[in-house]
């Protein structure tokens, strides 16, 4: 990976984190700017799209410093179990552990009483399967040795990353992050490879 490579990856994946939020903020936040559009107010919806990209920067670069931590952490993991194997097994320990306190620890901290738990459970669900289908994209283009740290980036990362707003707990916002965080999270992924290809 060169410096170009690297300032390429930079900034096609600042753009993906800025229209994938513009996208998303529209979609999540439609009661709001619904009126917008039917009355065309096109300097409002301009505004309003400038102000989510310039979120969705942000969203990106958080995405960039946690996929760079990730790719020094996996090699001193590498470095310091010796072995692949093993390093694999306490990924998927991690992975499993983040799945289970995003759902419980939200729920024990956020659910107002009598709500089921299982609105909890689908978006940790949501985030495994995503997960999963990216890992599997990048050992198909790969190798088979990429599925657990691709997933484990994905999962667990991820959910590191989103931190922020799951403190706070504003539905809007947890939306509004996740999807960006999990699309340039995908996206440097499946780039990597193609980059160091070239």
């Amino acid at each position: 990976m060169n410096s170009r490579k690297w300032v390429q990856l930079f900034f096609s994946t600042l753009f993906v984190g800025g229209i994938s939020t513009g996208i998303v903020g529209f979609a999540v936040k439609w009661n709001e700017y619904a009126h917008l559009f039917t009355s065309f107010e096109i300097k409002e919806i301009l505004s309003v799209l400038v102000w989510l990209i310039g979120v969705g920067f942000i969203f990106s670069v958080i995405s960039q410093m946690g996929f760079f931590a990730y790719l020094t952490i996996h090699r001193f993991g590498l470095g310091v179990f010796r072995s692949v194997s093993l390093w694999n097994a306490v990924q998927i320990v991690l992975i499993a552990f983040v799945l289970f306190d995003l759902v419980y620890f939200r729920y024990q901290l956020f659910a107002k009483e009598g709500e089921s738990i299982v609105s909890y459970v689908l978006v940790a669900l949501f985030i495994f399967l995503f997960g999963l289908i990216v890992a599997y994209v990048k050992m198909r283009e790969t190798n088979k040795e990429a599925f657990i740290p691709a997933l484990f980036f994905m999962v667990v990362v991820t959910v590191i990353e989103w931190f922020p707003v799951l403190r706070i707990n504003e539905e809007n916002w947890l939306y509004l992050m996740l999807f960006p965080l999990l699309i340039c999270n995908a996206y440097q992924l499946l780039m990597l490879h193609r980059l160091l290809r070239k």
